[in-house]
């Protein structure tokens, strides 16, 4: 399975019609899908898809296809990340009507073409399941502590700072909690 860490977005046209296309983490969804329809009111269709892994380690997907014909917009989206093996991300595709009627068949086509441009746009990463840890450390230590999570990359951190001690809360890989174990 593949995931994102950035947003990435692309635009392509078909037949007159403009299809933007947007990549996004699943944090960003809902977030971004109202942004997108604030700043694109005359857009036709805000189409989505999403891929995620609920608590039980299930993928969970959906899709929309926002008044386009059933199945010929969420559907194709869907199974353009589903042969990206994406997971925990979502593609918005907004579309503007050129003018010219691209038939079911033709739509489907066009919003799997914009959902894979997006999707060939993007660095993809392998997903690595992460997993809660918590580091307790004196106030000595901190600095080491900060420079090694510094080096190993890990963002997902929330500092406690307590009379005595501070606590790190983690969210990271297996192999990054082995280091840091090793290496405490």
């Amino acid at each position: 399975m593949n995931c994102i860490v950035n947003e990435f977005n692309t635009t392509i046209e078909v037949k007159k019609s403009k299809f933007l296309s947007y990549l996004v983490p699943i944090s960003r969804f809902k977030t971004l899908q109202a942004e997108l329809k604030e700043q694109h009111p005359k857009a036709n269709h805000i189409v989505y898809a999403y891929r995620e892994l609920n608590e039980h380690k299930q993928v969970v997907e959906n899709s929309s296809d926002d008044g386009e014909p059933k199945g010929a917009a969420g559907v194709p989206t869907l199974n353009a990340m589903r042969g990206a093996k994406l997971i925990n991300c979502a593609i918005l595709t907004v579309r503007y009507f050129g003018g010219i009627k691209l038939g079911v068949g033709g739509m489907a086509r066009a919003y799997g073409a914009s959902a894979n441009e997006v999707i060939n746009s993007a660095t993809l990463q392998e997903y690595k399941e992460l997993l809660p840890y918590t580091i307790e450390a004196d106030y000595k230590q901190q600095r080491q502590i900060e420079y090694n999570l510094k080096e190993l990359a890990i963002e997902s951190i929330e500092r406690e700072f307590l009379s005595d001690k501070v606590l790190y809360k983690l969210q990271t890989t297996q192999e990054k909690i082995d280091w840091l174990i090793a290496n405490g």
